[in-house]
Parts: structure tokens; C-alpha cells; sequence
């Protein structure tokens, strides 16, 4: 969308083959090979300088150990006065701690090894290791509900086209309860969904 309604020109990086393979094609497909380079590598190992990056819940995978060093790294790659804008699941910060010395369901079941952050460990991450500043904070989780809702429909609606990929019926059950433990945790807030700008240096926007 940025290659091809305002003519920016895009690294992105992924760390998984076929996730490459298909935004590779992908680009190709929409002619934009010559704004868009896609990279499969880790973003700790991704160089050169940028005015603006984009984190679309990838921070989950990060771990609360290394959030410094997720913020770190962005911040070495941004221009003075960039910005990162920044989409994360997050966990409110009066349960945070517990939260990720447990197991749930979801670290268990579906995404091993992830951690939800609260708004308040990035945050805190970002301002010890950085010159990073928040400036603009949105929860559009009663949204992301709503998307949850519109997903479990469209996947129920072609479970026979899963079967038919080979996974089995527990497959099936377990991300039909998945979608509808996602959705009612949103709908409830008991976890958000966070559009979080941070801004390196100058100010650069209104926390709102």
C-alpha cells in the first residue's frame, strides 16, 4: 500500500521461506519489484538508514527479555525525527507479570514461545534503551473482535476445504475454539490491541 498509493520505497524482512516466496511473488505481481525489496533474514541483521518502520504483531514473538533490543535495533535503523509505528496484542498491565511467567492456552497451543507485552513494558523497553518517544496510542481491540468474528465464519465455511488439505478433525476444533477464545478475550478487553507511533528525538505528534 505505501509502494503503490504514495511511491514509497519498502524493505521488508521475514524470517520464514514460504512467507518470502509469497510476498516475493506478490510484489512481482503488482509491478512494484523496483519500490518494494523483500529480504529473509532476521530484522536484527538488516541494515542501512530509514525514516519510517512498521511492526505488524511481530512483537509478540519477540519475548519480554529482548524488547530492549527489538527497540534498540529499530531505533539504530531510523533517521533522526523517524517514526515506528508499531500493532501489537497486548496484555493490561495489571496482569502483565503474572501473565508471562504462566502458560495459557494460546503459548501452549497455537503460538509456543510468544509473549503478549503490555503497553507499559514497550514502552518502559523503548525509553531505557532509546531516544524513542510515544506519541500516539489507539486500541482498536472492540475492532479486532469484531475481525475474529468475520474469520471463525470464513474458516468454518471451508473447513471442508481444510479436511481436504489433510488436517484432521482436532485440527479443525482447535482453531474454531482458538478464533472464539480470541474473539471473547477482545470483546471483553481482557487482552487489547494496540496501534502504538514512536517518534526518535524531536517531537513528533500528540499522545491521544
Amino acid at each position: 500500500y505505501a509502494a503503490r498509493e504514495h511511491g514509497c520505497r519498502v524493505t521488508t524482512t521475514t524470517i520464514s521461506r514460504e512467507q518470502y516466496r509469497l510476498a516475493r511473488e506478490r510484489v512481482e505481481r503488482a509491478g512494484l519489484s523496483d519500490r518494494i525489496e523483500v529480504h529473509c533474514r532476521d530484522y536484527r541483521d538488516l541494515e542501512g538508514s530509514y525514516s519510517k518502520a512498521v511492526a505488524i504483531e511481530m512483537i509478540e514473538a519477540v519475548g519480554h527479555r529482548f524488547l530492549p533490543r527489538f527497540f534498540r535495533c529499530v531505533a539504530d535503523r531510523l533517521r533522526p525525527g523517524g517514526k515506528l509505528a508499531l500493532q501489537a496484542i497486548t496484555m493490561p498491565d495489571h496482569r502483565y507479570e503474572r501473565y508471562r511467567r504462566t502458560v495459557d492456552f494460546i503459548r501452549a497451543s497455537i503460538f509456543p514461545g510468544s509473549c503478549v507485552p503490555s503497553v507499559s513494558a514497550m514502552a518502559s523497553a523503548a525509553s531505557r534503551r532509546t531516544d524513542f518517544r510515544l506519541v500516539h496510542l489507539d486500541d482498536i481491540g472492540p475492532h479486532y473482535a469484531t475481525t475474529l468474528r468475520h474469520w471463525r465464519r470464513r474458516f468454518l465455511q471451508r473447513r471442508d476445504e481444510v479436511r481436504a488439505l489433510g488436517y484432521p478433525e482436532s485440527f479443525v476444533r482447535l482453531w474454531d475454539y482458538y478464533l472464539c477464545y480470541c474473539e471473547a478475550g477482545f470483546a471483553e478487553r481482557y487482552t487489547g490491541d494496540v496501534h502504538m507511533v514512536f517518534s526518535r528525538g524531536r517531537a513528533g505528534g500528540v499522545l491521544g
